[in-house]
């Protein structure tokens, strides 16, 4: 089947709050979705974000985010006094540290307020969810150790001793209950609008990092499934090694897997996490793919990349028991980057679409894997992703000799007109699912970039102003045009 995707998460609507959220905006880009014969919502990982905001370094690799729950929602329900509600100009960023101090405020005025009036769906919610009940301890923890790290926490609290974690639970009682109130909250708000998109036709694509954050209610739970020393500290992390890009690499800094372990507990903690995930979307894009086949392993500790040493993964049984726990689960493999014949077997075997980029396409040969006429049927063609320039920023910055490729593959255009010559490229080509994020349907440039990878600070922050988002409706006709005549509306 040809679809159709435009890549937009969450936190980049538009809106009064200071944030995207699952509110009357979302519903309205579903309608603009639907109307534009576009098939699949992408959206970015939506657990609650740490350090730098990055979703994929996040606290819980099941939670919610708290900041994207809508409040006038919560108020049309009756569950938030008017009072309570807060309003950010319409900024075309994200002022983060603001906005979770109004936003805590006010959702700790609902939880104060309206409680007792969904306890027991809350309490229901709490039991048939099984990880909450040690996110929601962490959470807690994380209050009363001012955000901490756990690893810095007490000994017997970083342990999980039985007694202590019985004390914890006691003493931390109502800010547990707040935090379960908060995941029933956004639970309740994503079904609704997944509800709502599918009744639409259309499909919400998530986004699962391969890793978890260090600081994380995962790690915390379950440090056996990590190479953690007998103290609880990691002692190999993950990163990419050096390339073009980065004579140093890439050092994330996540613990690694303890796949030994993993393998012989039949994967059951990530059986629970692709069942999760299958029960929050339609179709999946799995972050960093290669590391399914094979990982690079970086001692704890090191300054940078370079150290580090390819490991194997056990990818195959992985994806064996993925496809018998949790069947039907369409997957996107995220296969960019160092791609070895290990990666291209992994992938082979396992029937997944992998990746490929435009703006990668145009800067070597005619044997370039990204260009449209190397193409298959069983890809995702983008014409950018989170990660990379909008197509208009890197337009901007390429040599004369690389625009001139671009325009002898797809034809001769205005400068202005290179992100309408992109789309419709990957939207022509023979790739069953092509996608585009946002920046590029609107035109905009860098600084509506979403990520820089390797940096810290000015991520992860832009958002649609109320006049991208008019303007973003006003193109629905013309891109139902477009998508009509590649086939990707039916």
């Amino acid at each position: 089947m040809r679809r159709s995707g435009i890549l937009l998460h969450i936190t980049s609507l538009p809106g009064t709050g200071g944030i995207g959220t699952l509110g009357r905006e979302a519903y309205e880009y579903v309608d603009f979705l639907a109307k534009a014969g576009v098939k699949v919502w992408q959206v970015l990982p939506i657990g609650p974000t740490g350090y730098g905001e990055s979703p994929y370094q996040s606290g819980s690799t099941f939670a919610g985010n708290p900041l994207m729950i809508d409040l006038e929602t919560l108020w049309d329900q009756g569950l938030m006094s008017g009072r309570d509600l807060f309003r950010m100009d319409n900024l075309d960023h994200v002022e983060f540290e603001e906005l979770k101090e109004k936003k805590d405020k006010a959702l700790r005025a609902c939880f104060a307020s309206s409680y007792e009036k969904v306890k027991i769906p809350v309490k229901d919610y709490l039991e048939r969810t099984a990880w909450l009940k040690d996110y929601a301890l962490y959470a807690a923890l994380k209050t009363r150790y001012d955000l901490c790290s756990w690893m810095t926490w007490p000994e017997e609290i970083r342990r999980r001793d039985k007694v202590a974690i019985r004390d914890c639970e006691e003493s931390l009682k109502d800010e547990i209950n707040y935090q379960c109130f908060l995941q029933y909250l956004f639970d309740m708000q994503w079904r609704a609008l997944k509800e709502y998109a599918n009744k639409k036709g259309i499909l919400l694509m998530g986004d699962i990092p391969i890793y978890v954050a260090e600081d994380s209610a995962d790690t915390w739970a379950h440090p056996e499934n990590f190479q953690f020393d007998k103290e609880l500290h990691p002692t190999r992390v993950a990163g990419v090694p050096p390339d073009y890009f980065c004579e140093d690499g890439q050092l994330w800094g996540n613990p690694l897997y303890n796949w030994k372990y993993l393998k012989r507990h039949k994967f059951a903690w990530w059986i629970d996490r692709f069942r999760g995930a299958a029960e929050r979307y339609d179709m999946l894009r799995i972050d960093h793919f290669i590391g399914f086949a094979n990982f690079w392993s970086v001692p704890a500790g090191a300054p940078n990349a370079r150290n580090g040493e390819w490991v194997k993964a056990p990818g195959k049984k992985l994806f064996r028991r993925v496809a018998k726990e949790v069947p039907g689960l369409e997957i996107v493999a995220e296969d960019l980057g160092e791609v070895n014949d290990r990666v291209r077997k992994l992938l082979a075997d396992c029937g997944f679409p992998g990746m490929k980029v435009l703006q990668f396409a145009f800067g070597s040969d005619d044997t370039n894997m990204h260009l449209p006429q190397n193409l298959t049927e069983n890809m995702a063609i983008y014409t950018a992703t989170h990660d990379n320039d909008t197509t208009a920023g890197y337009w901007a910055r390429i040599d004369d000799k690389e625009k001139a490729n671009t325009r002898r593959i797809l034809g001769d255009f205005k400068d202005d007109e290179v992100c309408a010559a992109y789309i419709k490229a990957v939207m022509e080509s023979v790739s069953n699912l092509a996608v585009i994020p946002m920046q590029d349907l609107l035109g905009l440039d860098n600084s509506a970039r979403m990520n820089s990878p390797g940096t810290l600070g000015g991520n992860w922050l832009w958002r649609m102003t109320k006049e991208d988002f008019e303007e973003m409706k006003g193109k629905a006709d013309l891109l139902h045009t477009l998508l009509k005549k590649a086939g990707r509306t039916e």
